[in-house]
């Protein structure tokens, strides 16, 4: 039987009256908003021969959000990285970074391992206005690339600096009068190749000479061969893990006993596996030892065992330089988007030029950059190191 109409108005408003009790005094049914992310890329090399490489950026990375998310995040709202695998090839890394912008509106974005992929990309983030750090990569040519204003920064080496480091060690260490060179025939041997022609000339010494190889060689003997005639008594190698390996093991064959001092591109791939026992010979150049004791360098160890159980030390840290650039970078980052209180790239860019000082992993940055420094690392930074039963450790 129907209510009669005075009662029925009664128990809506009775219905109504304890739907907004709900309300009032039940607020956890009510979803808080939270603060959008802020999204950061990642365009290395996380497949192929130099996946190491982009591992290792990786877990820089991560442990640093970590830190920085526990505190808080920046500007109230957390920060995540998205990653997209270039396969050292510069083609796939313009298209990568460009859909990381366009659809995934990264407010900044990090750089892997091969200097001719980060070549490419630094018009994509000079048009783009999106700051560009790379983490690896040593092409002197990345950040001196001409552009006003320039949103390429970067913490790592650079070549011709890293190029007056290793002819100094193979002059003052290995004892070498004719150092004969060894380069991989793409941007990044051109950009050494000249960083070596001029810190050998700087120096007063003479080149035994200049050979090239392919990133696909697998016997470089008839190079080697015309290097050893030159009267060459060191090879400064410059090239991936991959194809300096095939350098080592074209010595093997040779029966060639000479130093080999190497830029650091074997140190992201199985360089030792592929190149066998001759390579814990080759000395090659890092900006950071976790062997190298220090509060922070401690800290930062603990964070990465925690969160990848295989580490059980510092010997087990898989190319160490790409963890400790890139954790370094992604604080500086978050200082610079805190410093602008914006995620508007020309903001962050202005930034990244005006930080305060920063204690770092690598170093204390006293500024990290300026408006005409866009590298945070100098030849002070350098360290030598080599491979002993696959772990990377100082030559001293």
């Amino acid at each position: 039987m129907p209510l009669p109409k005075s009662l029925r108005h009664t128990t809506h408003n009775i219905s109504r009256a304890l739907a907004m009790a709900a309300c009032l005094f039940a607020p956890h049914i009510v979803a808080a908003a939270e603060p959008a992310p802020i999204p950061v890329g990642l365009v290395a090399a996380l497949s192929g021969q130099s996946a190491v490489s982009g591992e290792a950026i990786t877990r820089g990375l991560a442990v640093a959000i970590d830190e920085i998310n526990q505190a808080g995040g920046v500007l109230g709202r957390p920060v995540v990285l998205v990653r997209r695998d270039d396969e050292s090839n510069p083609g796939k890394g313009i298209a990568a970074a460009r859909e990381l912008i366009s659809r995934e509106h990264v407010v900044a974005f990090f750089g892997g391992i091969d200097t001719p992929v980060s070549i490419a990309l630094v018009p994509v983030a000079n048009k783009e206005k999106v700051p560009f750090l790379g983490v690896w990569a040593a092409g002197t040519g990345i950040t001196h690339n001409g552009a006003s204003p320039n949103y390429v920064f970067r913490v790592s080496a650079v070549d011709a600096l890293v190029d007056q480091r290793l002819l100094r060690y193979a002059v003052s260490i290995a004892h070498a009068q004719h150092p004969g060179l060894m380069l991989i025939d793409n941007p990044w041997g051109e950009s050494n190749h000249a960083g070596l022609e001029a810190a050998a000339k700087a120096a007063n010494v003479s080149l035994a000479g200049a050979e090239s190889f392919e990133t696909g060689d697998t016997d470089m003997t008839a190079q080697l061969t015309r290097l050893k005639a030159a009267g060459a008594d060191a090879i400064i190698l410059v090239g991936n893990a991959a194809p300096a390996a095939e350098v080592i093991r074209s010595l093997d064959r040779m029966g060639w006993t000479v130093p080999v001092i190497s830029h650091w591109g074997i140190s992201g791939g199985r360089f030792p596996e592929l190149a066998g026992p001759s390579a814990t010979k080759v000395a090659f150049v890092q900006t950071y030892s976790f062997f190298k004791a220090s509060p922070k360098g401690e800290a930062v160890l603990a964070e990465l065992e925690k969160k990848y159980p295989a580490i059980k030390g510092a010997e087990d840290i898989i190319a160490p330089v790409g963890t400790a650039d890139a954790y370094d970078a992604m604080h500086l980052l978050a200082l610079a988007i805190a410093k602008a209180g914006s995620t508007e790239g020309p903001a962050i860019q202005a930034a990244l030029e005006a930080l305060p000082p920063y204690d770092g992993l690598i170093k204390r940055y006293a500024p990290a950059f300026t408006a005409a420094d866009h590298d945070a690392l100098g030849a002070d930074d350098y360290i030598m190191v080599h491979f002993a039963e696959n772990k990377i450790v100082p030559v001293d």
